[in-house]
């Protein structure tokens, strides 16, 4: 059955262990009016991360460049699916400015995916990671990137800047990535975290993240634990899929805390260097909690 074949249905009533209390930190506004003073966009807010208010009363936020329409309509996200603009020559200067005035040490920069251009954003993302240095001597910065299509030289533009950490998440297992990625393939994302750890070895390290919920086995998530592991991805993220509007994929099972906790163990077990697992666990979440010397 294809995603398109998937009934509508009423949400299903969040478990206890989902329900949230928002901080009333006035950080949150400050954070709020400096991304719509510099006009940026954040993953925080087009995907609906239900982790925006704790992040942004912490003062942190995941920026999101090259602008807010993808041209990828994958099933789980909420991100708007439509023709891009031109990228915004201005925008790196922007993002590095947001992270200068939020005193960050750890930036984590994300993007739609632009298939519209030739490098997927590639030069877009070089870019941002450098002014982002020259404004913040110091700082360990975090990318969240694309599959560019796998292209080489879209991923050696995005290294030739150095950034810390290179993310590209698997999202879900083999059996259900046709239906919950448009355009993406499971093969294609383990390719290009095995191509960047192949380009700069222990120089840099590479994460991923998979969604649980959307009708996954156990197995199956071992075994995309071991494919990540195979394409030497170090760090891993766990979490909870949340459907965010009711056109998009079904929750097919809540999991529980405890089996977020033995998740955990398993990845550690199969040699990952740090494994952030958990129900409201997302790719940025917490992301300056990991800390090796080489990011000190």
């Amino acid at each position: 059955m294809s995603c398109t074949d998937i009934p509508l249905k009423p949400r299903p009533r969040l478990p206890e262990w989902l329900r949230l209390q928002l901080p009333t930190s006035s950080n949150f506004a400050k954070t709020e009016s400096l991304v719509g003073e510099l006009k940026l966009h954040t993953v925080c807010e087009s995907a609906k991360c239900p982790n925006q208010w704790e992040c942004w009363s912490k003062g942190t936020a995941t920026f999101m460049i090259a602008g807010d329409h993808c041209t990828r309509a994958c099933k789980f996200c909420a991100v708007s699916t439509a023709k891009p603009l031109p990228l915004e020559t201005d925008e790196p200067s922007r993002v590095a400015e947001a992270t200068r005035r939020m005193k960050l040490k750890h930036v984590v920069i994300t993007a739609v995916a632009r298939d519209d251009i030739e490098d997927g954003g590639a030069d877009h993302f070089r870019q941002t990671i450098e002014k982002v240095r020259e404004l913040n001597p110091g700082i360990i910065i975090e990318v969240l990137v694309p599959d560019f299509l796998d292209k080489d030289f879209a991923i050696d533009a995005v290294l030739s800047a150095n950034p810390h950490i290179y993310n590209h998440n698997l999202e879900t297992v083999r059996r259900l990535t046709p239906s919950v990625r448009h355009r993406a393939t499971y093969d294609r994302s383990l390719s290009v975290l095995a191509k960047v750890k192949a380009k700069r070895g222990n120089s840099i390290y590479t994460k991923s993240g998979i969604m649980l919920g959307l009708g996954e086995t156990e197995e199956e998530l071992h075994e995309a634990m071991r494919d990540l592991r195979a394409a030497h991805c170090e760090i891993l993220t766990l979490g909870q899929y949340l459907q965010p509007t009711l056109t998009h994929l079904p929750v097919v099972e809540f999991v529980h805390p405890d089996k977020f906790t033995e998740h955990k163990a398993t990845a550690e077990k199969l040699g990952f260097l740090h494994v952030a697992s958990g129900p409201m666990v997302r790719s940025s979440y917490h992301a300056d909690e990991f800390s090796l010397p080489m990011l000190a």
